[in-house]
């Protein structure tokens, strides 16, 4: 990830920025929840964006599924690292 990657926070709401944000979202999310993102087609945009198609299914730690959906994941890439990702429905 570049240094000043800006990463949605698709749990809480909002981006984070940065190495430490992203490094603190995560910890804190797979505290309270277990996700798991299975990638089902890629596919570069015209404008060099990478998008691709996941599963997500997110369970709480004790099993329970919260949301099992389908949606786009689209990475843009600076000096060969991802610079930002929104997540799309």
């Amino acid at each position: 990830m570049h240094t000043d990657v800006a990463w949605p926070n698709g749990w809480e709401g909002g981006y984070v920025a940065g190495h430490d944000e992203v490094r603190a979202y995560w910890l804190r999310q797979w505290k309270q929840i277990d996700p798991t993102v299975e990638p089902l087609a890629f596919a570069v945009r015209p404008d060099g964006r990478v998008a691709v198609t996941v599963r997500q299914l997110i369970r709480d730690l004790t099993g329970q599924v919260i949301s099992d959906e389908q949606l786009s994941h689209v990475y843009h890439f600076e000096d060969g690292k991802i610079r930002s990702m929104v997540i799309e429905r």
